[in-house]
């Protein structure tokens, strides 16, 4: 699945991805990056709405996981099962998620779990980028689950 299929993928299935504007910028095995402009995800200030930004945050870990298991050729539905969002600036602007994969021991292990038990549970972070300065963190727990 290349950058654009997936980004098809993202706006049939996820909408809310859609009316977000969010674009995937990066799609490699180690990195996802995906960015949305503020004029569909601003708020009453005048900067990206809270829930626009996690939504993104979420978007690039998820993608992230999905398609590295999709290069696996591994058929598995992956969820979100909790996170959390820590905001340190307003977003004034055009803005991307980030997100790498974990480290190659965590990763490693939620593959096994996943092929020996048909689910694994993996952290992933994201951080949040502005015009070129850190503004947010995101951090969250997925579950694969093998179809």
């Amino acid at each position: 699945m290349d950058r654009q299929d997936l980004e098809n993928y993202l706006h049939e299935h996820i909408p809310l991805s859609a009316a977000m504007q969010a674009h995937i910028d990066v799609l490699k095995h180690e990195r996802v990056v995906i960015s949305a402009p503020l004029e569909p995800n601003i708020n009453h200030r005048e900067t990206v709405f809270g829930g626009s930004a996690s939504t993104l945050a979420t978007l690039a870990a998820w993608t992230l996981v999905h398609s590295s298991l999709k290069r696996l050729e591994l058929d598995a539905r992956v969820v979100i099962q909790k996170h959390t969002m820590t905001y340190d600036k307003p977003i004034t602007d055009r803005f991307e998620a980030v997100c790498d994969r974990p480290a190659e021991d965590k990763w490693q292990r939620f593959l096994s779990m996943l092929q020996r038990r048909g689910r694994g549970r993996i952290h992933v972070q994201a951080s949040l980028n502005c015009q070129g300065q850190n503004v947010g963190q995101f951090g969250g727990d997925f579950v694969a689950i093998k179809s």
